[in-house]
C-alpha cells in the first residue's frame, strides 16, 4: 500500500467517525456512555473475529508474549482515552472539549520526538498547528475557561496521542493488524463494562432503545474504522495519522448538517477550510520538498540517459 492510497483510507476512517457522531448523539439520550462504549466495542470485536483468525492463520508466525502484552496495552489507552473524555465532557463547554481534544495532534510527533527520537517531516509542525486552529473554530472558538473537566479532557488527549502512537507501533511489530484490533477492543469494551456495571443503572432498557446505534456504531466505526486505522497505520506515519483523523471534526460538522439540519457559522466555515489545509500540507507537502523534486528529476534524468545510451 502506497502512501497516498494509505492517508486516503485515514481521511475515510475520519469521515465514518464523523457520521458515526451522529449516532452518538443519538444514542446519549437512552444510554450511559460506558455502557454505549462496552456495547458497541464487543460487537465490533465479533465483527472484526473471523477475519483476525484467518489472518492469524495466514501469518503462521507464533505471537510473543510481549506482543499479546503490547496489544494489550493499547486496550487500556483505549479505555482510558475514551473514559477521561466522556467524563469531561460533562463538565466543560464544546469549545474547551474540540480544542483541547484538538491537542493530540502535536501531542504525537512531541511524544515521538521526545521519547521515541524520531524526527517528523518539517511539514507536520505547521500542519498540527492548523488542525488544532481548525478544531478550535469549528467547536466554536470561545475563551477558554479551565476548570476540572478541562483538566479530563486534555488527560484524554494524551492517552489518545498515545493510543495513536502504540497502533502504528503494535501494528508494524507484530504484523497482525486485524488482532490487535480484536485485543483493544475486547480489553477496553470489559473495562467499560465493569464500570457502567458499578455506576451507570438501567443498562438493560438502554440496550434495548439504542441497539440501533449500538449495531451502526459498532459494525461501521468500530469494526470498519477503528480497524482501518490499525490496518493503514502500517503504512503511513503516526503525526500523519494524528493529522488526518483530526479531519472527524469536519465530518461530524457536515453530517450534522445533513442528518439533523444543523448550520455552521462562518468561523466553523474558516475552521474547516483550516483543517482541510492541514491535511493538505500533510498529503502534497513531503512530495513537494526540495530534497523529493531533484529526486525525481534525477530519476528521470537516468532514465532517459539509458534509453539513448
Amino acid at each position: 500500500m502506497n502512501r497516498l492510497t494509505a492517508n486516503s483510507l485515514m481521511v475515510l476512517t475520519a469521515v465514518i467517525w464523523g457520521v458515526g457522531f451522529v449516532a452518538q448523539k443519538v444514542a446519549a439520550d437512552h444510554i450511559g456512555p460506558t455502557t454505549f462504549i462496552a456495547a458497541r466495542l464487543f460487537l465490533g470485536a465479533l465483527v472484526v473475529l473471523p477475519v483476525a483468525v484467518l489472518h492469524w492463520r495466514a501469518r503462521q508466525a507464533a505471537v510473543s508474549l510481549k506482543d499479546w502484552a503490547m496489544m494489550a496495552m493499547t486496550g487500556l489507552i483505549m479505555c482510558g482515552a475514551s473514559i477521561t473524555q466522556q467524563l469531561g465532557v460533562a463538565e466543560t463547554t464544546v469549545a474547551n472539549t474540540g480544542f483541547l481534544t484538538g491537542l493530540y495532534v502535536p501531542l504525537v510527533p512531541l511524544i515521538e520526538l521526545i521519547i521515541l527520537r524520531k524526527k517528523p517531516h518539517p511539514i507536520i509542525w505547521p500542519a498540527a498547528a492548523l488542525s488544532v486552529l481548525g478544531t478550535t473554530l469549528m467547536s466554536g472558538g470561545g475563551e477558554l475557561a479551565f476548570g476540572w473537566g478541562d483538566a479530563q479532557i486534555i488527560v484524554s488527549s494524551v492517552f489518545w496521542a498515545a493510543h495513536i502512537i502504540m497502533v502504528g507501533y503494535c501494528s508494524n511489530r507484530t504484523g497482525l493488524p486485524t488482532v490487535l484490533a480484536v485485543v483493544q477492543y475486547l480489553v477496553c469494551a470489559t473495562i467499560c463494562s465493569l464500570w457502567a456495571a458499578a455506576f451507570e443503572p438501567a443498562i438493560a432498557a438502554g440496550l434495548v432503545a439504542a441497539w440501533k446505534e449500538i449495531a451502526f456504531i459498532g459494525v461501521l466505526e468500530v469494526g470498519l474504522a477503528y480497524t482501518l486505522q490499525a490496518v493503514v497505520q502500517r503504512h503511513t506515519g503516526a503525526a500523519d495519522a494524528a493529522i488526518l483523523l483530526s479531519s472527524e471534526v469536519l465530518f461530524t460538522m457536515l453530517s450534522g448538517m445533513i442528518f439533523l439540519g444543523e448550520r455552521m457559522s462562518l468561523t466553523q466555515v474558516v475552521g474547516g477550510l483550516a483543517i482541510l489545509a492541514a491535511m493538505l500540507a500533510v498529503q502534497l507537502g513531503p512530495l513537494l520538498s526540495p530534497g523529493r523534486f531533484l529526486e525525481r528529476v534525477v530519476r528521470r534524468f537516468k532514465g532517459s540517459t539509458a534509453g539513448i545510451l
